[in-house]
């Protein structure tokens, strides 16, 4: 891996061991920064919870994209990792005072505002501290992903968002567009993880480029930023056929330019979270095998 022989890597480290190609994992930040932002204004956001240790982040860095985080903790290894605060998004539906004071005193670029409890806790923090902190409201949708039940988050039963169908999510809006000391700027939507069908992310794209424009209908309100959030599937199994990425930047991307057309709409600036699929292919994890254990005529157990 990376011309260096696995044998002489687990005699200096031991198992078990997690090892990354740095030049695949360039690679694969290189591959779908290039597919978004040859279509038009977009970033890239690495998923720090894929892996996030200093010389990821730093090497997210270099290779010039910001950083989704979920946790006190990903904040915390990123600044440490010197990474460049204004292009790190904090996500999570159970954001603690103390992270949310953290993340507002660093300054960093976005929060993700997952529900009404925390734009109230959020407005309160950033009054205190005499700040005005830029967000994005995540959206559930209401679009059912071709994945795993457990993997789903777009749809209208997850623990996520803020609820479009039911009008909660213009709610929220109207809610965030009135408090002082945050600014809306854009809408979150991510609609669930290892999605091999880009239908998905075209008809969520969609939905929530006609949510922009009924925003701007009944508030006056134009969002500037869409954040299609990430779930591009990798291979795993026999039968796993992932997406090139750029058919996932396409399905994003036309869609965002043609309903902004269609709508009359200032075209956002397009963001999206792909992590499995830039960490995944380019790692693997060495083992040392111990016991066997031979079922007779059903199963071999190695330990």
């Amino acid at each position: 891996i990376g011309n260096i022989d696995t044998v002489d890597l687990v005699r200096d480290h031991g198992t078990p061991l997690w090892v990354i190609d740095e030049q695949g994992f360039r690679e694969n930040c290189r591959n779908v920064k290039q597919a978004f932002t040859r279509w038009g204004e977009s970033m890239v956001l690495y998923a720090s919870k894929t892996l996030c240790t200093l010389a990821i982040c730093k090497i997210v860095a270099q290779e010039g994209l910001g950083l989704d985080i979920v946790s006190g903790g990903e904040l915390y290894t990123a600044i440490k990792a010197g990474f460049p605060v204004e292009k790190i998004y904090f996500h999570g539906n159970n954001k603690s005072q103390g992270e949310i004071t953290t993340a507002v005193e660093a300054g960093i670029g976005r929060i993700v505002v997952d529900n009404f409890y925390e734009l109230n806790l959020l407005d309160k923090i950033c009054k205190k501290l005499g700040k005005k902190q830029d967000i994005l409201l995540r959206i559930t949708p209401g679009v059912e992903a071709h994945t795993h039940e457990y993997i789903k988050t777009g749809q209208i039963d997850s623990k996520f968002g803020f609820t479009l169908p039911d009008g909660q999510a213009m709610e929220g809006v109207k809610e965030a567009i009135s408090r002082d000391h945050v600014k809306l700027v854009g809408l979150h939507c991510h609609i669930g993880s290892q999605i091999f069908a880009m239908q998905s992310f075209q008809h969520a794209t969609s939905i929530m480029m006609d949510f922009i424009a009924e925003v701007k209908k009944v508030t006056g309100y134009e969002l500037v930023e869409l954040d299609m959030g990430g779930g591009v599937g990798i291979y795993y199994y026999t039968g796993d056929e992932p997406p090139d990425i750029e058919e996932w930047a396409e399905a994003v991307m036309l869609t965002v330019e043609t309903k902004a057309r269609e709508l009359g709409l200032t075209t956002p600036r397009v963001i999206v979270e792909p992590g499995r699929s830039i960490a995944g292919p380019a790692g693997v994890t060495l083992y040392t095998a111990g016991s066997v254990k031979e079922v007779k005529d059903i199963r071999k157990y190695l330990a």
